[in-house]
């Protein structure tokens, strides 16, 4: 608590002067392009875990990984650099000076702003940290752990307010363990110790030890961007001249069709004839037998492969057999150097780049899985996708596939029941076979006006989170500009991308609501198009409006305690002090607005009853104490005289006897009577069984008596009695 109060203070007086960056980044150098590293030290995957950056050791081995965004680099040259330039940055974070002293306890909802954190034991991350960038985007945070350094499962590091991965550091003297979920941030650097990474794990950043192994199973981690990172924009695309305009083409061979085929582009072949098609399900030109548009089609190809197969390859996929299965890919060209089958999914991500280009070169033939996919992701778009195959190829039902196919001297030969063609099929030469597929042409063949594809939707975001609204559109050339209302948006503040495909508003606020979110896109052609508005919503916290208040009941008897909360996606846990409660016993309603005590008995009293209530956003609220009191025991009113007619006792005052009286109403086999004296002390207790009943008094002093009659476990009549010996 103190660490943290002194946290909140420095930031305070911080605040009061211009903001001065205490953190110094320090250099990575070649260290910068691995994703995982060990100087010295075995890197082991196990699982499927996608990988973007290079993985590698310079004393070890590398095991275990399919296919890599990156370049694997095991006792070369390129490791012995990436060795000396890791030890020169863990002397620059090893050296930084601390300007703050936070617990070992990193996370459970505290906001950090930038600066060196010195821990000097192990430490743990728990729930969510948030690192808060204040605006500058060249805000550096760094962590120096004079210890090992482990994260709880689904712990979390989260960015905001300009914040960058990139800017994120963390020097860890001991294991770095990242339990089950965990979502971590920055670049790790374990000085002689092992990193561990469990199934689930995100890490924006890299995972690098001077001697240690570095263990990944099923994860997903890669190297930030930012900070001076090479804006990844691919090679160049090609020329496509008139293939731009044809949707499924072969130079050499019979274009064929079965089945309701739907396209949008040009259909032909410039050697045999084209069958099967449609022309009222085909939106552009079905060329049945060779033409002057098909024979300059097959010259812009032969070209288009050229340009493709003399490109440099950036990374090569090692492992062919096993392409797809939720790889990452960014703008690279690639290698797959043998046939390659191509299972579930890849992604191509763009990094908000929407006019990276993708190449993946296939030496040899391709073949895919029922309903694999490629998804496009951060602003990819097919048009930009190439495939260059030297093989035949076969797509198999229901899969989605993007881009623009070039097959060299092979067959396209299974475009099969139900497949998704986002891009173009071309072969240079073999036969080309659809069957009941959809093949839609990039836009770009002088197509007209812009169109809007996949609308925007409505968002919802918590205060101070970050929401993206996505359109995707057809056309040549397009411009974007997003708007709120009839008003244009700039790049400003927490707005980002308002002339892109993807409107970023990062951290929401209250003034950010708006149910009238649009996009017009213009491009070569005109009209323009706009998009149907969408809102943005924000998600209220958890707060507690009433209650709950102190409540006085006596034993046997039911009390509650209610609250009042607002918020979106609230949950309740009440409490006895630090202690949750459960349901069971006499206790119930303790996930809900009102905990209730039925019955009342001694140990249920406390001034501590509380409640936590949890929401969709951050932060929690906890109420106020509230306290129950009993009143004396077994007593639940006193007066003079009978409270109801259920039961006549006489003489009042009595002597040496009392006389008890049961009403025709009451049924007489469930009624006790119970005396005390004025202290709260039980004297007599006994189940009355008879319509009268004469109970011997002599054993009582004399003074004033508190009675309570029970019938079917409740109190149906109390009152005050008064013992008066003879003589008295």
């Amino acid at each position: 608590m103190k660490n943290k109060l002194l946290l909140i203070i420095t930031s305070v007086i911080l605040s009061a002067f211009p903001k001065v960056n205490f953190a110094q980044a320090p250099t990575l150098g070649t260290a910068a392009n691995f994703v995982l590293f060990s100087t010295d030290g075995a890197v082991t995957n196990t699982g499927i875990s996608q990988l973007t950056g290079s993985i590698g050791t310079n004393s070890g081995s590398s095991t275990g990984f399919g296919n890599v965004n990156g370049v694997m680099n095991n006792g070369n040259g390129a490791s012995a650099q990436c060795a000396a330039d890791l030890l020169i940055a863990y002397n620059q974070l090893n050296s930084a000076i601390p300007t703050f002293h936070p617990a070992s306890l990193l996370g459970n909802g505290d906001t950090l702003v930038a600066g060196v954190y010195a821990i000097s034991s192990a430490a743990t991350l728990n729930s969510v940290l948030i690192l808060n960038a204040e605006g500058d985007s060249n805000a550096v945070f760094i962590f120096q752990i004079h210890g090992a350094f482990s994260t709880n499962a689904s712990s979390k590091i989260k960015l905001i307010k300009g914040a960058l991965a990139c800017n994120v550091f963390w020097k860890v003297e001991g294991l770095v363990s990242m339990a089950a979920g965990t979502t971590m941030r920055g670049t790790i650097i374990a000085n002689n110790a092992a990193i561990k990474m469990y199934a689930g794990d995100t890490l924006e950043g890299r995972a690098l030890s001077t001697t240690g192994a570095v263990t990944v199973n099923g994860v997903m981690a890669y190297t930030p961007i930012g900070c001076g990172s090479p804006l990844l924009t691919g090679p160049i695309a090609p020329a496509l001249g008139s293939t731009e305009c044809y949707a499924l083409f072969s130079s050499d061979g019979a274009v064929s069709n079965s089945g309701v085929t739907h396209v949008t582009g040009d259909v032909g072949t410039n050697v045999g004839l084209t069958t099967g098609f449609d022309t009222a399900l085909v939106t552009g030109t079905v060329h049945p037998i060779p033409d002057p548009s098909t024979a300059q089609c097959a010259a812009d190809l032969h070209i288009v492969y050229n340009y493709l197969n003399t490109l440099p390859v950036d990374i090569q996929l090692l492992y062919p057999a096993q392409f797809g299965n939720n790889l990452v890919l960014t703008p690279h060209t690639y290698l797959l150097n043998a046939a390659t089958v191509f299972t579930d999914t890849v992604f191509l991500n763009a990094q908000g780049d929407s006019n990276a280009v993708f190449v993946i070169k296939i030496n040899g033939a391709l073949s895919t899985s029922t309903y694999s996919t490629v998804q496009l992701i951060n602003g990819t778009q097919a048009k930009n996708v190439y495939w260059k195959i030297e093989g035949a190829v076969g797509i198999n039902n229901y899969s989605v596939f993007c881009g623009t196919i070039i097959v060299n001297n092979g067959a396209l030969g299974a475009l099969n029941t139900g497949v998704m063609l986002n891009g173009r099929a071309l072969t240079t030469t073999g036969a080309l076979t659809t069957t009941a597929i959809t093949a839609i042409m990039p836009p770009g063949c002088a197509s007209g006006a812009p169109g809007v594809t996949t609308e925007p939707t409505n968002q919802t975001a918590c205060a101070g989170s970050s929401v993206s609204f996505v359109v995707n559109a057809s056309g040549t050339n397009l411009t974007y500009q997003w708007r709120k209302g009839t008003t244009n948006l700039s790049n400003a503040g927490n707005i980002s991308g308002a002339n892109s495909a993807i409107l970023t508003i990062d951290s929401v606020s209250v003034s950010d609501t708006s149910s009238t979110y649009n996009v017009i896109i213009h491009g070569s052609f005109s009209p323009g198009d706009t998009s149907p508005d969408v809102s943005l919503m924000l998600n209220a916290a958890p707060a507690i409006t009433t209650g709950p208040a102190g409540q006085t009941a006596c034993v046997g008897s039911s009390v509650s305690f209610p609250i009042a909360a607002t918020g979106t996606g609230i949950t309740y846990q009440w409490r006895k002090g630090t202690v949750n409660l459960t349901d069971g016993g006499n206790i119930s309603g303790v996930t809900t607005n009102t905990l209730t005590i039925d019955s009342v008995n001694m140990s249920d009293t406390t001034s501590g009853y509380n409640v936590v209530i949890t929401g969709t956003c951050l932060p929690n609220d906890t109420s106020v104490s509230a306290t129950l009191t009993l009143c004396p025991t077994g007593i639940i009113s006193v007066a003079n005289g009978n409270t109801t007619g259920a039961v006549t006792i006489y003489p009042n005052p009595f002597s040496t006897s009392i006389n008890i009286l049961i009403n025709d109403a009451l049924r007489i086999n469930n009624v006790e009577l119970r005396i005390y004296n004025v202290l709260g002390q039980s004297v007599m207790n006994t189940v009355i069984t008879k319509q009268l009943t004469v109970l011997e008094t002599d054993n009582l002093p004399p003074g004033i008596y508190i009675y309570n009659v029970i019938g079917n476990n409740k109190v149906i009549q109390s009152g005050r009695v008064i013992s008066q010996k003879q003589g008295d």
